[in-house]
């Protein structure tokens, strides 16, 4: 059975102080400044095979049930009944290859002593939450009163439509996602996306202060980047939200407020007429469509005649379609 092994790294004048070898390609390995991404994300460096040495000080190793390559990332299942799901991010920063090494557990690293309330947000007895489809480890919302779908969106990771419109979305960062994609601009045009929506914000499952604590990348880089991107896109907020669970908390109340305020503005224009209190909402993009699977359930739970496989007809869609006005 393969193996995860991390031994000392024999260069003294590294601030890396071990080697990480996994077996892809031949052998990869990185330097890492630790044996296990316990409270924080570990940044790590790609080096050749042959810096692994010939007679290694192997600190820990362990068995592998799956190490697979998946676009810019690896999955990594170790094993063993703890710690045993972890991920590499590879990305780029400065012009060069940088690796973060994570793990369900990283973000949760703040740990207050705080239980989240069960009351339902905003007063909004139940709404439907529409996930992207590329959203990796999405919130689940198992606590609260709110229903999820599956569909691509156009930006962000979650949210909520009205009227055939993506009224408010949430993008969620991880604070290496974060700052990688601040480094290499990607943020930057992220944000431009999310401007153009009449609801959306940025939550990060970190603290602010560990902004701060990065060793990769000077600080106050960072800093003084988010800043600015805070000025020229003030109406699309980045909210430390300190953990993943309190992340999760504050995407679903932001969305179920986001979803109260859409009704009222568009109550508020019905009575006074034209479009004049709802401006964002009136150039909102069109929802999303679901997937072909999901109207065919619906068609058959409704009684409608629908084939195995292939399209489905117009009149199908049009009847899905007028299934959800309210």
């Amino acid at each position: 059975m393969d193996e995860l092994l991390i031994a000392v790294n024999p260069d003294p004048e590294s601030r890396l102080a071990y080697l990480l070898r996994l077996p892809l390609g031949g052998g990869m390995v990185f330097r890492t400044s630790g044996t296990w991404p316990r409270t924080k994300a570990l940044y790590c460096y790609p080096v050749a095979s042959d810096e692994w040495p010939d007679e290694p000080e192997i600190v820990e190793r362990a068995p592998i049930r799956s190490c697979v390559r998946r676009g810019a990332a690896i999955d990594l299942i170790l094993d063993r009944a703890r710690e045993n799901r972890s991920q590499l991010v590879f990305t780029t920063a400065r012009g060069r290859d940088t690796v973060f090494w994570q793990s369900p557990r990283t973000r949760k690293q703040a740990r207050p002593n705080v239980t989240t309330p069960t009351a339902r947000a905003a007063g909004v007895a139940a709404f439907e939450i529409v996930v992207d489809t590329r959203e990796q480890y999405a919130y689940r919302f198992a606590s609260q009163q709110v229903g999820t779908v599956k569909r691509a969106l156009a930006c962000g990771d979650y949210g909520i439509t009205l009227v055939d419109r993506l009224v408010a979305v949430v993008e969620r960062k991880s604070l290496a996602d974060l700052v990688s994609s601040l480094i290499n601009g990607k943020l930057r045009y992220a944000l431009g996306d999310l401007a153009a929506l009449p609801r959306a914000a940025v939550v990060v499952e970190d603290r602010y202060s560990q902004v701060f604590k990065l060793d990769w990348v000077r600080p106050a880089v960072v800093a003084d980047g988010l800043a600015e991107l805070q000025i020229r896109w003030p109406s699309v907020p980045i909210v430390f939200a300190e953990t993943r669970q309190l992340a999760e908390e504050w995407t679903y109340r932001y969305l179920a407020a986001a979803h109260a305020w859409a009704g009222s503005e568009l109550a508020l224009a019905e009575r006074v007429g034209g479009d004049a209190v709802t401006p964002a909402m009136s150039t909102a993009p069109h929802a999303p469509e679901p997937a072909t699977s999901e109207v065919r359930a619906w068609a058959r739970a409704n009684g409608f005649g629908v084939p195995d496989r292939g399209r489905l007809r117009p009149d199908i869609w049009q009847a899905w379609r007028e299934a959800q006005q309210p």
